[in-house]
């Protein structure tokens, strides 16, 4: 295993150009199980989770390749195999997405169960409601999904996917794919609005698919006899980008994201002007500006009140980075988690670190500012991993971050976009940790070269024929405001 070696205490300062979305690709990449044509993404960011979805379609028959440019172009001319085998699902949950796929083109899908997670339960029942919805037959055997479509196909129905903790992207996405070969129309109440789920929608709707509504929690599908292959540039990763823009505030350095879309992190903007992290904002760019300091050097960051919420709101995935910003603040901050409410995680190494944080249900209180200081921490998932790399960047003296296989997930070789930046950061072996539990976890992808994987056979398998609009979060001085839910 890997681990990173941070030197802190350095503003980060220049441009770093934005990579495709990680969970726009995914849910894309499955997406070509759908037709017998190829199907292409030319900015498909090179991430681990991308190569474990890579060899899931492989596993199913079809063909992915990576070419010298680093496009990526999935082909399943033949009906693909139905089962998706536990050894390729436990590498990550968002293999789920091959479900709705599968069902669709081959009226069966047998799909691992993908198990628990360390952020906390992440149920995909709402997946299941969509496809029983759709006239499929769902069952639980022995770990596994079993869907089967009735006799003469899917057929389109009127669905309500709203959940405990509000829409699922994913589950919107599976009963989206799902519905664009289903007989009739389908209209999806309570759809995620997250620009991941339209970013699908465009790419099903160059594919021959009928949509309506993508973006707004009513979705219509009406469904199409077959799909055919296309080539689709995804959205930049607005995710990647909240990360590098936290990071150029935190260090009160100038740093400009190129080629993300910044009306998809408005809510970030917006609590970030509310912190005190000045930035510019351009079509396609966004720009940390230097912060103000004292006589002292130091900078003042204000502190924030933020509640993570669904697509327009604040994203989950950027809560952990945003505690590691408010460490900086001066005064109380309170993070509120809706979405995944265990995913505190991070919470114990940012405190080995120097932080102080106290968890109060599926809140957090930050208290600053805290003078962190180098040490030795453990990433325990793919944002957490983000967000112990940030608060590394400010400690005084050297961090080493453990177990960053998890950062390779979603980041695409980020050491050395932050040393581009002027950070002192370093990736090297670890010794200390057990390389047996990388088993489980897909291999980061090449940083030397880009050899197109070979194509896997297909193998003969036995069971074949069987805010709301976003309530922004105040500052101190900032009135809260709160709109109904549009849902």
């Amino acid at each position: 295993m890997d681990k990173f070696v941070i030197e802190g205490g350095r503003a980060l300062k220049g441009q770093v150009r934005c990579a495709g979305s990680k969970n726009s690709v995914l849910p894309i990449l499955a997406a070509s199980l759908l037709t017998d044509e190829p199907l292409s993404v030319p900015n498909a960011p090179q991430l681990a989770d991308v190569e474990a979805m890579l060899d899931l379609l492989r596993d199913l028959g079809a063909s992915a390749v990576r070419d010298s440019s680093g496009g990526v172009t999935a082909h399943c001319a033949s009906l693909p195999n139905s089962r998706a085998s536990w050894n390729q699902v436990r590498r990550m949950r968002g293999s789920v997405a091959v479900l709705g796929p599968l069902l669709a083109r081959t009226g069966l899908a047998v799909v691992s169960q993908p198990g628990g997670c360390v952020i906390g339960v992440r149920p995909i029942d709402l997946h299941l409601k969509g496809m029983r919805a759709l006239g499929a037959s769902v069952r639980s055997e022995h770990g596994y999904i079993v869907a089967e479509a009735p006799k003469g196909g899917l057929v389109g129905a009127s669905i309500y996917l709203g959940g405990s903790a509000g829409s699922s992207v994913l589950g919107t996405g599976n009963v989206i794919m799902a519905a664009t070969l289903a007989r009739g129309t389908t209209v999806i109440h309570g759809a995620a609005c997250e620009p991941e789920v339209v970013d699908l929608c465009e790419c099903l709707i160059a594919m021959g698919a009928k949509i309506r509504g993508h973006g707004s929690p009513k979705i219509e599908i009406t469904g199409v006899e077959r799909l055919h292959g296309t080539t689709f540039r995804v959205i930049p990763d607005r995710i990647e980008a909240g990360t590098y823009l936290l990071a150029g505030a935190m260090t009160g350095g100038a740093v400009r994201v190129q080629g993300c879309q910044p009306d998809h992190l408005a809510v970030v903007l917006e609590r970030m002007l509310e912190a005190g992290f000045e930035h510019r904002v351009g079509p396609d760019w966004i720009e940390t500006l230097p912060a103000k300091r004292d006589r002292s050097g130091a900078f003042q960051v204000r502190p924030t009140e933020v509640t993570t919420l669904t697509y327009p709101g604040f994203p989950t995935d950027l809560q952990a980075q945003w505690m590691a910003a408010m460490t900086q603040a001066q005064g109380m901050s309170l993070i509120t988690e809706t979405i995944y409410p265990d995913r505190y995680m991070h919470v114990a190494e940012l405190m080995r670190l120097g932080a102080n944080i106290r968890r109060q249900g599926t809140s957090s209180i930050v208290m600053g500012p805290g003078v962190l200081s180098g040490a030795q921490v453990m990433a325990s998932d793919l944002r957490a991993s983000a967000a112990l790399v940030l608060a590394g960047l400010v400690a005084h003296g050297t961090t080493e971050v453990h177990r960053v296989y998890h950062i390779d997930r979603g980041y695409e070789n980020i050491e050395a976009r932050l040393e581009a930046l002027g950070a002192v950061i370093r990736r090297t072996d670890d010794p200390q940790d057990n390389p047996a539990e990388q088993q489980l976890l897909p291999a980061a992808p090449d940083r030397a070269t880009l050899t197109p994987p070979a194509s896997k056979p297909r193998a003969a398998r036995a069971d074949d024929s069987t805010l709301r609009p976003a309530a922004l979060a105040r500052g101190r001085a900032v009135t809260r405001v709160r709109t109904p839910r549009a849902r």
